[in-house]
C-alpha cells in the first residue's frame, strides 16, 4: 500500500485529487493539507508520497519544503501555462523530484504517484522547457507573491492578511517589485512579470 499526503491550497481540488487517489486499491491518503507548514507535521505517518501544489501557502516556501522532505517521494503538480520562477527552481531538483502538469489525465497521475513512489524519475517535458524559457526572475518568491495577489484586485491590506503581513511591509515589496521590473504602475509590473513568465 502507498500512503499519500496530498498538500494542496484549494479544498474542491483537493478533495478531488483525493477521490481521484483513494479509488485506487493500491493507494491511502493518509493526510490532506492546506498549509506548507502542516505537510512536515505529517511524517509521522510516514507517507510514501507527498503531492503538492507549489502555490501552498504557509512560512515554508515550496522549493524548502521539497528539500526537507527526504527519505519520501514528492510529486509536484503545476500548470505549465503558470510557470513561475518557483517552478524554475523546482525544476531544479528534478529528478529528485517528481514534475506533473495539472491538465494530466487522471491515469497518469496516479501512475505518477506509483512511479514516485518506487523512485523512479517524473518530469514533464512541456514543464521543463516553459520553466527553463521562463529565465531568471529578479523577484523574489515573497515579492512574487504579493505580485500574484495583487493581480486578484486584492488592497494592500487584504494581501497584508492573506499572507500574514504587515501593511507596511507589503508596500515595501510592491515598492521593490516596481523598482525591479522598472514598471511605472502595479498593472505594468504585473504585465512584465507574466510575460517573462515570473508569475
Amino acid at each position: 500500500m502507498i500512503r499519500v499526503a496530498l498538500g494542496h491550497r484549494g479544498t474542491l481540488v483537493r478533495g478531488a485529487l483525493a477521490a481521484v487517489l483513494a479509488r485506487e486499491n493500491d493507494l491511502d491518503v493518509v493526510a490532506e493539507l492546506d498549509r506548507s507548514d502542516d505537510v512536515l507535521h505529517v511524517a509521522g505517518r510516514r507517507p510514501h508520497v507527498v503531492l503538492l501544489d507549489p502555490q501552498l501557502p504557509g512560512r515554508i516556501r515550496i522549493e524548502e519544503l521539497c528539500r526537507k522532505l527526504t527519505g519520501r517521494g514528492v510529486l509536484v503538480l503545476i500548470d505549465h501555462e503558470a510557470i513561475v520562477a518557483t517552478s524554475l527552481s523546482l525544476v531544479k531538483q528534478a529528478p529528485r523530484i517528481g514534475l506533473i502538469a495539472t491538465d494530466a489525465t487522471t491515469d497518469q497521475l496516479v501512475q505518477s504517484v506509483r512511479d514516485v513512489a518506487k523512485g523512479l524519475p517524473v518530469v514533464d517535458v512541456r514543464l521543463a522547457v516553459a520553466a527553463l524559457r521562463a529565465g531568471d526572475n529578479p523577484l523574489t518568491d515573497r515579492e512574487c507573491e504579493v505580485l500574484r495577489q495583487v493581480t486578484t484586485g486584492a488592497t494592500a491590506q487584504e494581501i497584508a492578511r492573506t499572507l500574514s503581513l504587515s501593511a507596511g511591509t507589503v508596500r515595501n515589496y510592491l515598492s521593490r517589485i516596481l523598482a525591479k521590473t522598472g514598471a511605472r504602475s502595479r498593472i505594468e509590473a504585473i504585465r512584465k512579470a507574466q510575460d517573462a513568465g515570473w508569475i
